[in-house]
């Protein structure tokens, strides 16, 4: 079983918790953190400087698919930002958490 974090930014706190709430709720993610960030970007050929919210998903590679598929469903932004980083080192307790609790079947 290999761990990793999903990670997604998203322009609204409300919508960072309901994103956060779901994939919880839906044992896809045993665990979602919030942050803020400041992020500058070109978007459709001008400069952007957005407050965003990091929304990061600790999940398994094998929940990856239906995590991005919830995080597209839920997602306010045209092309929204997903990727995940694999966990190189991870506590075996932790990481058995994380497996149990992103199983897929909170429904």
């Amino acid at each position: 079983m290999t761990t990793i974090a999903v990670l997604t930014t998203i322009d609204d706190l409300e919508h960072a918790q309901a994103m956060a709430r779901a994939l919880v709720e839906r044992k896809l993610a045993a665990c979602v953190q919030i942050s803020t960030v400041e992020s500058l970007y070109l978007w459709q050929g001008a400069m952007q400087n957005d407050r965003e919210f990091r929304v990061m998903a600790k999940t398994t590679a094998a929940r990856y698919a239906d995590v991005e598929t919830a995080i597209r469903e839920l997602h306010t932004y045209d092309l929204p930002a997903i990727y995940a980083f694999e966990t190189a080192q991870v506590f075996a307790p932790y990481a058995e958490w994380v497996a149990d609790n992103s199983s897929g079947d909170g429904g």
